[in-house]
């Protein structure tokens, strides 16, 4: 008898929106197939599935021990979420080659359906960072005699929710500072800036506005500019990794001595980014408002505004300079994850995912 072979091992997800991309929050029930194609007849010990959830960072550091000699300290941390098996086929003694427990998969294509609940607890939200990832998949293994395992893993998304419709994202923010320039004996007049924002809390695709004054009173020449940051901390023994990346940023206009200008209202827009993770114990992503004065041959003088990125929009009667007022479902067929190969494709994909998820009219 001429054996069969598998033809593909493929997994889809019954997706609880409209389009083909699993996004998932805590709580939700994660149920697809695993879709098995052969050509003639095999014979199989189990077809097993894996689902894991988990947190983890890794970076390494150069460390001088003395008399020339040097050493690499490598620091991780690992946080589990979840961890699920199970069997759609036969048994769990993959070591077990006799013929007896086989299954004979006959020729064509097959399906079998698997099905487990996310924690009710909160889940870090998905993220491929420089140092660190959240991550969860689920694997599924075909075993059969004498051969190897045939395997497939596919990554689907969880959005952890934060409302931004809450008092403390509502609230304003704002600050005030200034600075005087010496130069050797001579002192020059201060440099001031103030600065405020609505509120706190903001979604991707809305529009930051920004009122501020800037009063130059020095001999020099300055620019205001704002900028907004992401700030990437990954912990682990005891210790702690930064990494600070430009979001969105903009320029006004120069201001020479003696002039004062004022921003009423300034729109700086939130490009598609991935929301803050506040809730993990070895990741955290911040955002933050910076508002600036260059200064040429200077320290500059700024302001740093905290920002939350949310996945819940403001509610229409929240603000009227809101631009996002509700959520809407996604059809984005186009957006199909897999673990990848490079992390800042998985990063945009995940952005580019949540962004879709507020503004569905960028789908068409």
């Amino acid at each position: 008898m001429v054996l069969g072979k598998v033809k593909s091992l493929t997994i889809s997800f019954d997706c609880l929106n409209d389009s083909n991309v699993p996004v998932y929050s805590s709580g939700d029930t994660v149920s697809g197939r695993v879709n098995l194609e052969v050509t003639g007849e095999i014979r199989v010990k189990s077809l097993k599935i894996h689902a894991r959830g988990h947190a983890k960072v890794r970076w390494t550091e150069s460390r001088n021990a003395g008399s020339n000699t040097a050493y690499t300290q490598n620091y991780t941390e690992e946080v589990e979420y979840f961890n699920h098996k199970d069997i759609l086929i036969g048994h769990e003694r993959d070591d077990d080659n006799s013929e007896e427990g086989f299954n004979t998969i006959h020729s064509g294509r097959h399906e079998y359906a698997f099905s487990f609940e996310l924690p009710q607890t909160p889940l870090a939200t998905s993220f491929e960072g420089r140092h660190g990832s959240v991550r969860y998949w689920v694997k599924a293994e075909l075993h059969r005699p004498w051969l190897l395992p045939v395997k497939l893993k596919k990554e689907f998304t969880v959005f952890e929710h934060i409302d931004i419709n809450t008092p403390s994202l509502l609230s304003p923010q704002a600050g005030t500072k200034d600075k005087t320039l010496c130069c050797w004996f001579c002192t020059s007049g201060p440099i001031s800036l103030s600065a405020k924002i609505e509120r706190k809390g903001y979604t991707p695709g809305e529009s930051i506005q920004i009122f501020a004054e800037i009063e130059n009173c020095s001999s020099r020449m300055v620019v205001p500019k704002a900028a907004i940051y992401q700030t990437q901390a990954f912990y682990a023994k005891g210790k702690m990794k930064e990494v600070k990346q430009l979001v969105a940023n903009l320029r006004g206009e120069s201001l020479s001595s003696g002039k004062t200008e004022t921003w009423n209202g300034k729109l700086l827009k939130i490009p598609p980014v991935s929301p803050s993770i506040l809730d993990c114990s070895i990741i955290r992503v911040e955002y933050s408002l910076m508002v600036y004065v260059d200064i040429p041959g200077a320290m500059d003088l700024f302001l740093n505004l905290p920002l939350v990125i949310g996945t819940i929009p403001l509610h229409p009667f929240g603000s009227r300079t809101s631009s996002v007022s509700s959520q809407c479902s996604m059809n984005m067929n186009w957006l199909g994850l897999s673990l990848p190969e490079r992390p800042e494709e998985h990063v945009v994909r995940i952005a580019c995912i949540f962004f879709l998820q507020l503004h569905p009219a960028m789908q068409k």
